[in-house]
C-alpha cells in the first residue's frame, strides 16, 4: 500500500455513509487526515495486509473501536484497504446494556456485522474477589470469544482499537509491576498460529480519537464493569503519562518511538544479546 497517495486529496468522489453526518470543517479534515495517515503507516510498517482477505473488527461501543472502524471503512471506500471487514460486538451480559445501539448503528451505515452473546460478565463477577480488578480476566474471555467468531466467519485477523496510550500504559504496567520490558505489539500471531491480531491505531493518540469520536457523534456505550472500578493500575499509568506530557510536551511520541528502536546490547537480557561472545581485540 503506497503512502505517496493522499487518500483525502479528492473529496468529490463521495464518502462512506459512516461520514454522512461528519463535520466539513478544516479542523476535522486535518484530524481525519492525520488519523488516516497514522493508520496507513502502521499497516505498512507491520505488513498487516500480507495474505489478508477478511478482518473481524472488534467493536466494543467505545470511542476507540468506533474510530477504528470508521477509519478502516474510509480506507476501504477509497480502494486503499483491499480486505473485507466484518464488525463484531461481544455482548457480555452486562446489566442494562443497550442491545439495540450497535446493530442499529451498523445497519444504518451498511456495515456487515455480527452481535455475539456470551455472559462473561457473570463469570468475571464470580471469579474475581471483592476489591479485585476485572480487566485481565474480562479481556481474556472477550479475546477468546472474538478469536472463535473470527474463525467461524472465515477471517484472517482480529483487529482491535488499541491506541498509542494503551501501548505506553501497558509498557509501564509491565515495567513497574511485572519486571519486564513488554508492551502491546501492533501485530501478533495468536497461540494457535491460525489468526493474526492487528492494532492499526498503534500510532494514534487517544486525544485525537476522543476529538474524532465527538465530532462523529458515535453512539458511545460506557463500560459498567472495568470502567466502574477506581484505582486501577492502568489509571495510575495514564495519570503518570499525562503528567509527564504536561510538563514535557512530546514525550509520549518519543516514548512510542523508543519502543521501535531497541538496542539489545545496551539492556541486561543475555537471551537477547550474546554478551558472552564479547571479547577485546588482541593488541
Amino acid at each position: 500500500m503506497s503512502l505517496d497517495i493522499d487518500p483525502l486529496a479528492q473529496e468529490d468522489d463521495g464518502v462512506h455513509p459512516v461520514f454522512g453526518q461528519a463535520p466539513r470543517s478544516v479542523g476535522f479534515n486535518k484530524l481525519r487526515k492525520r488519523l488516516i495517515r497514522q493508520v496507513r503507516q502502521a499497516i505498512t510498517d507491520f505488513d498487516m495486509l500480507k495474505g489478508q482477505k477478511r478482518w473481524l473488527v472488534g467493536l466494543s461501543g467505545g470511542k476507540d473501536s468506533y474510530g477504528l472502524l470508521a477509519l478502516l471503512l474510509d480506507l476501504q471506500w477509497r480502494g486503499l484497504l483491499p480486505v473485507e471487514l466484518i464488525a463484531c460486538n461481544l455482548d457480555q451480559g452486562q446489566p442494562n446494556f443497550p442491545k439495540h445501539v450497535l446493530p442499529d448503528y451498523l445497519t444504518s451505515i451498511g456495515v456487515k456485522h455480527r452481535i455475539e452473546y456470551r455472559d462473561t460478565y457473570s463469570v468475571v463477577k464470580e471469579k474475581v474477589p471483592t476489591g479485585g480488578t476485572y480487566c485481565s480476566l474480562c479481556s481474556r474471555l472477550r479475546r477468546g470469544n472474538l478469536y472463535r467468531v473470527a474463525r467461524e466467519e472465515g477471517c484472517d485477523a482480529l483487529v482491535l482499537g488499541h491506541h498509542r496510550e494503551d501501548i505506553l500504559e501497558t509498557f509501564f504496567m509491565n515495567f513497574f509491576h511485572g519486571g519486564r520490558l513488554s508492551a502491546m505489539p501492533a501485530k501478533l500471531l495468536n497461540d494457535e498460529g491460525d489468526l493474526m491480531l492487528l492494532r492499526p491505531l498503534a500510532y494514534a493518540a487517544e486525544d485525537d480519537l476522543e476529538r474524532f469520536a465527538a465530532a462523529m457523534a458515535f453512539p458511545i456505550i460506557p463500560c459498567d464493569l472495568c470502567g466502574s472500578q477506581d484505582g486501577l493500575q492502568r489509571n495510575a499509568m495514564k495519570e503518570m503519562l499525562a503528567g509527564i506530557e504536561a510538563k514535557m510536551p512530546g514525550r509520549k511520541a518519543a516514548m512510542l518511538r523508543a519502543l521501535g528502536h531497541v538496542d539489545a546490547s545496551h539492556l541486561l537480557d543475555p537471551k537477547l544479546f550474546d554478551f558472552s561472545s564479547l571479547a577485546t581485540k588482541d593488541v
